[in-house]
């Protein structure tokens, strides 16, 4: 059997009753271990499995390593499971489902990555030392020996999470330049679980950003959404901006740092749209929503129109007028680009471009403490679409002015606003908001064929809607001559 390396970490009481709480609620982890080592094969526990149970927050998706290669890997799971999956295995990785808990099991690995390569060149390892060393981070490059539960933490992991260190099991430059995309995980882990990366780790990223140029644009958005659903993003954006690794992928971000917002209420724009992305996430928690990826990319992407909208007026005043439409412009080229889907992309460019909007309906326009007519709180309606609950969530978000008598009075009209929104609702039917006449009716009313005509019909009667609330087909058929008989006709 292969060689174990030693540790000289030791678990805390806490972290003890952690991980033997985890061989009791997950009783497949030893069941796994028993079946291997019968075969002839060791097998661990690791990597993230392990950093999370030592933290007592195990999901149900279990990591393993082992000396089996990917057939025997495949032959030894099919006698427990007939759920299983087969893609990972160039990798050497095999999964599975058994019960509630998804398990993928791994051969040893010792791959790294060529000079100018965005994937790895793939080599089987025969012992867990040479398996540990190429992981990401020491939190990351623990196991536990099954079925006889040894800790193996040759890296100090144990003590890198109590001391909330983030370092490499070797040398950062070497670790990040065998895959460069660990840069980004640096930041996902600092804002997940609280970590401080090291004085070393942060210079080789500011030193090496520019080798995220060979990863693919599906592994960098993939990590940096990961990285937008934390619970505390902020921490992480902030790290990749400083490094300058936010440049190579997003330079509209860092961009912003530059502007000073128009009411000077922040040092800068920058400031003012992470401040924006945490109030998004507040609110999600607060509305009952799961950590929404199209809501945060929105917030952190609303202004990024500003840097080039920005005009300086005579007594020092800085405008950004348009910014709205010019971001979601740059927001839908960027988001392409980092290959996103189309829904996800049409999604936050009509967040943004709407943003807002709430302050343009307002009868007292700037500070949006008017009342709404019903036409302007139809068009609204009609105008965010599906994304109506996200852009109340960005439009309560952006408000981050200091004064507070201010920041009542924007809340309560935005209370006020969604109070409308809820009435006419219950009178209207708002979710689907369309004309009395159908294109049929229109067609058979006026005498006229499928064609342009049609379609702006349609529209003159949609508008009538949204001014007026539903006319009734009496009134529709009327309002359909009038206009007619005023278009000219050949």
């Amino acid at each position: 059997m292969p060689d174990r390396p030693s540790s000289s970490s030791r678990l805390t009481d806490a972290q003890q009753r952690s991980v033997q709480q985890l061989f009791g609620t997950a009783p497949v982890v030893d069941e796994l271990g028993t079946l291997f080592t019968d075969a002839g094969h060791s097998l661990y526990l690791v990597g993230g499995s392990v950093r999370d149970a030592l933290l007592g927050e195990l999901g149900h998706d279990l990591d393993f390593t082992t000396s089996a290669r990917p057939d025997e890997i495949e032959r030894l799971l099919r006698t427990r499971t007939s759920t299983i999956w087969t893609v990972g295995r160039e990798f050497g990785t095999i999964g599975g489902r058994i019960g509630d808990w998804q398990i993928e099991i791994t051969t040893f690995r010792a791959d790294a990555y060529a000079a100018d390569s965005r994937k790895p060149a793939v080599e089987f390892g025969d012992n867990l030392s040479g398996d540990l060393i190429r992981r990401d981070f020491t939190v990351n490059a623990m196991a536990l020996s099954l079925p006889d539960h040894a800790f193996v933490d040759p890296y100090g992991g144990v003590d890198d999470l109590i001391e909330q260190r983030l370092r490499t099991p070797t040398a950062p430059e070497v670790s990040f330049t065998d895959d460069p995309l660990r840069m980004l995980r640096a930041a996902r882990f600092a804002a997940r679980l609280g970590l401080v990366p090291t004085p070393e780790l942060v210079a080789a990223m500011t030193e090496l950003a520019d080798r995220l140029s060979i990863v693919s644009a599906e592994r960098i958005s993939d990590e940096f959404a990961k990285l937008l659903l934390t619970d505390h993003p902020r921490i992480g954006l902030d790290l990749l901006v400083r490094t300058g690794l936010a440049d190579q992928f997003l330079p509209e971000l860092p961009a912003l740092r530059l502007e000073r917002d128009e009411h000077h209420r922040h040092k800068d724009v920058y400031v003012h749209s992470l401040i924006v992305l945490e109030q998004a996430i507040d609110l999600e928690r607060i509305r009952g929503h799961q950590p929404d990826l199209v809501n945060r990319l929105a917030a952190l992407l609303h202004d990024i129109g500003k840097p080039r909208t920005r005009k300086f007026e005579a007594g020092g005043k800085v405008t950004f007028h348009h910014h709205d439409v010019v971001g979601a412009k740059m927001a839908r080229k960027r988001l392409k680009a980092l290959r996103f889907s189309s829904e996800q992309i049409d999604a936050v460019a009509q967040l943004i471009e709407l943003h807002l909007r709430f302050h343009g309906y307002s009868d007292t326009a700037g500070d949006g403490e008017g009342g709404w007519t019903d036409s302007a709180v139809r068009r609204y309606v009609r105008d965010a679409g599906d994304q109506l609950e996200r852009l109340h969530m960005l439009t309560r978000a952006d408000c981050t002015t200091r004064n507070q008598a201010k920041a009542t009075r924007l809340r309560r009209a935005y209370d006020e606003l969604e109070w409308r929104i809820d009435e006419l609702a219950k009178q209207e039917e708002l979710d689907a908001m369309r004309p009395d006449l159908d294109g049929n009716q229109i067609m058979q009313i006026l005498g006229i064929q499928p064609g342009r005509q049609v379609g702006e019909a349609y529209k003159h009667l949609l508008e009538l809607r949204i001014d007026n609330g539903p006319l009734g087909h009496e009134r529709a058929e009327a309002e359909l001559r009038t206009w007619w008989a005023a278009q000219p006709h050949d």
